[in-house]
């Protein structure tokens, strides 16, 4: 189906848009469609109107499309406008005849028109109820999700406060960690040694720059007189004498220091801008000096001072200690030294003993030598070494000492002596133990007789330079909780000939053992001529002892005797004896 009208005026026009109206409606387009068609129309119609001219509306029905179109005369030039909407139903022919001029029928579409808007306005009410339902909705929504991002600000808020809290308590943790290993490690640094002064020179070196930046030690003496500080210290001369009197920390400097356990002072008068703390070094009585330190920034942290009395009380035990050791180590040195036997003067029979402390450790007192006469003539040469080291094991040595000679007045051989000596030393110290080995030369008596107890066995040089160990079976320890009778050896005596006696020190090494140090031994005593030997004896132990201690950490005393018969000589006279 087909209609056209012709439009030129404003009449027209609405006539146009009335029918078109009704047609929609005959041909069963929805009312929403029906009003977009009709505003489409109107709109276009005006603008039609307002150019003036003469204009052509087609109306047109197929496949279930209402299709309008507006065109200008052919003259104009204008190309066609067109809108289309669905229309389900077919129209009844009687009411498109109808739609043509008749008042009625315009006045019944115009009514239907309006039946339309109505109806549109009716859905577009409910548009609006329902836009302004879901604006509600959506209000409350977004009144929610503002709620949740404040719930999630303030989670993210205490998240974060949590994350500082963790990190804070990590630092402090990691701090505290660096903290103990310091003193753990500085602890074993300082008690490592024995040494006072290398006590004093190592705690500059563990606390600067990072804990000081200067560092100065003043030690009191014996008779509690203070040692000038060092330069630099006079600033903190005030400090450091309250400290030592009251011995109590002193901070000196222009602000509190607010340091736990830690007095605050006055600055001083010639450096009042330089913070110092002056701590004790504490004893059981009274301080051994004062540990003065200047911040390495503007003050100290106070768990760092904390740390720092920590320290200095771990330094002021080990300086203690290191003393009191230093002390015994004097008192046993002067007692070893006081208690070595000078050797007698023989003829045809030269003697040689050097006796070496230990250069590490407490261990003065331990080895021993002597060489002494019996009533008949004959020369007792003896070597020992008393378990332990220091004081008590040089009081021992010394009591065996005086022993030996008190059994050796009644004679015995040497093998008898330490019988004796093991029976009076397990009465007298159950709990320590010696070993020794004894021997003896016989004026006229080409053999020589000898006797060990637990000891390293003796090396024999021959005449022809040939070296041998006297690998007899020695005795067990002196001391030990045993019942033994030591037996004798002996060993031709001819002129040439060297015996060496020596203690474990000299031929033993932790990483060997004791058998390539006496091989060594054996070695270096076997390249000496006899004719060295003969001119010089302690020349000849020295060049011993230097090469086989090149390699020691000397942590053990060491004594060597060498007993040499002169190869100029037939045999050993009685003479002269001779300290």
């Amino acid at each position: 189906m087909m209609r056209t009208w012709q439009i030129t005026t404003v009449t027209d026009a609405a006539r146009a848009r009335i029918a078109t109206a009704r047609l929609a409606a005959a041909f069963g387009v929805a009312p929403l469609e029906r009003t977009r068609l009709a505003s489409a129309l109107s709109g276009r119609l005006r603008q039609c109107l307002t150019k003036g001219g003469a204009w052509r509306l087609t109306l047109e029905t197929s496949e279930g499309v209402l299709r309008a179109e507006i065109a200008s005369s052919p003259a104009a030039g204008e190309p066609p406008w067109h809108v289309t909407v669905p229309c389900p139903e077919p129209a009844d022919a009687s009411v498109l005849h109808g739609v043509a001029d008749d008042p009625a029928v315009l006045a019944e579409a115009l009514l239907g028109a309006d039946e339309d808007t109505a109806v549109v306005l009716d859905r577009l009410a409910e548009q609006e109820e329902l836009v302004l339902f879901h604006r509600e909705e959506l209000h409350q929504t977004n009144q929610g999700v503002l709620a949740l991002h404040a719930e999630l600000d303030a989670a993210g808020r205490a998240q974060r406060e949590a994350f500082a809290a963790e990190r804070a308590a990590r630092q402090e943790a990691e701090s505290a960690r660096r903290r103990l290993t310091f003193l753990a490690d500085a602890s074993a640094a300082l008690t490592a040694s024995l040494n006072h002064e290398e006590i004093v020179r190592r705690l500059p070196e563990l606390l600067v720059p990072e804990y000081a930046r200067t560092v100065d030690v003043w030690l009191f003496d014996a008779e509690d007189d203070r040692h000038p500080p060092a330069p630099g210290t006079s600033s903190s001369a005030a400090a450091a004498v309250v400290a030592g009197r009251t011995g109590r920390p002193q901070y000196a400097a222009d602000h509190p220091g607010g340091l736990p356990g830690v007095d605050d002072l006055p600055p001083s008068e010639t450096h009042p801008g330089t913070p110092v703390l002056c701590i004790p070094l504490p004893t059981r009585h009274t301080p051994l000096g004062v540990l003065t330190l200047t911040p390495p920034g503007e003050r100290w942290d106070p768990d760092d001072a904390v740390m720092l009395i920590e320290l200095t009380r771990r330094a002021s035990t080990a300086l203690e200690n290191a003393r009191r050791f230093e002390h015994n180590r004097d008192i046993a040195e002067t007692l070893q030294h006081a208690l070595l036997t000078q050797l007698p003067t023989i003829e045809g029979l030269n003697l040689s003993a050097h006796y070496l402390p230990a250069t590490y450790g407490l261990n003065i007192g331990g080895d021993w030598y002597d060489a002494f006469r019996q009533p008949d003539g004959s020369l007792i040469t003896v070597i020992g070494d008393v378990t332990g080291h220091g004081l008590h094991a040089a009081v021992m040595m010394s009591q065996l000492r005086t022993a030996l000679r008190a059994y050796a007045v009644d004679g015995g051989s040497p093998g008898v002596l330490l019988t004796r000596l093991h029976t009076f030393l397990h009465h007298l110290q159950p709990d320590l133990y010696a070993t020794a080995v004894i021997a003896r030369f016989t004026p006229g008596d080409p053999v020589l007789t000898w006797a060990a107890a637990g000891h390293p066995p003796p090396v024999l040089r021959e005449p022809d330079g040939r070296v041998r160990t006297l690998g007899a079976k020695p005795g067990a320890m002196l001391g030990i909780p045993l019942r033994q009778e030591i037996a004798d050896h002996t060993e031709p005596l001819v002129p040439g000939t060297t015996l060496a006696l020596y203690t474990d020190g000299l031929v033993e090494r932790r990483a060997q053992g004791i058998d390539p140090g006496i091989e060594r031994l054996a070695a270096a005593l076997g390249s000496f001529r006899t004719e060295e030997l003969d001119a010089d004896l302690r020349g000849s132990a020295e060049r011993i002892l230097h090469p086989l201690l090149s390699d020691s950490e000397r942590d053990d005393d060491v004594c060597l005797l060498l007993s040499h018969i002169d190869s100029r000589t037939a045999t050993v006279s009685t003479g002269s004896t001779g300290s």
